[in-house]
């Protein structure tokens, strides 16, 4: 992860570690301030049942988000952890520390006024943050 954010143009003043537990001596380790946590887990038909069901009301009642949130669909095959990435990094925008020529940077401020769906199609098209994707992909364990 520490390559994929360098190659984002993340300052190293920031970083991902993996938290091993909820008890408080391994929170202990993880280092502060933390400004976000994405949590992995398998997709079971329980979940997709949950997920139709939340999508179904959200169409129907429709959903209050305040526009400060920043929100994107995910619409590229096996990307999950890299759009939990920038949700984790966009949501904290005003606390992190860009490189100057920034590709993540870029893209957070060219897309910041589209829908979420309008995002998902630039990220499809943002050749910057695709290849460094497709390059960490290839190194990481993403089963």
């Amino acid at each position: 992860l520490s390559q994929f954010l360098r190659q984002l143009g993340i300052h190293p003043d920031w970083q991902f570690v993996d938290v091993y537990g909820m008890e408080p001596e391994l929170l202990s380790m993880v280092p502060r301030p933390v400004c976000a946590v994405l949590l992995l887990f398998p997709i079971t038909e329980k979940y997709e049942t949950f997920r139709t069901e939340e999508e179904e009301r959200i169409k129907a009642k429709g959903q209050d988000v305040k526009s400060s949130v920043y929100f994107m669909k995910q619409t590229i095959n096996n990307a999950c952890g890299t759009i939990g990435l920038i949700h984790a990094i966009a949501n904290n925008r005003e606390k992190m520390n860009f490189e100057t020529n920034s590709s993540l940077k870029k893209f957070l401020e060219d897309s910041l006024s589209m829908t979420p769906e309008e995002r998902a199609k630039y990220l499809e098209t943002y050749e910057a943050i695709r290849v460094t994707h497709e390059s960490s992909a290839h190194e990481g364990q993403t089963e």
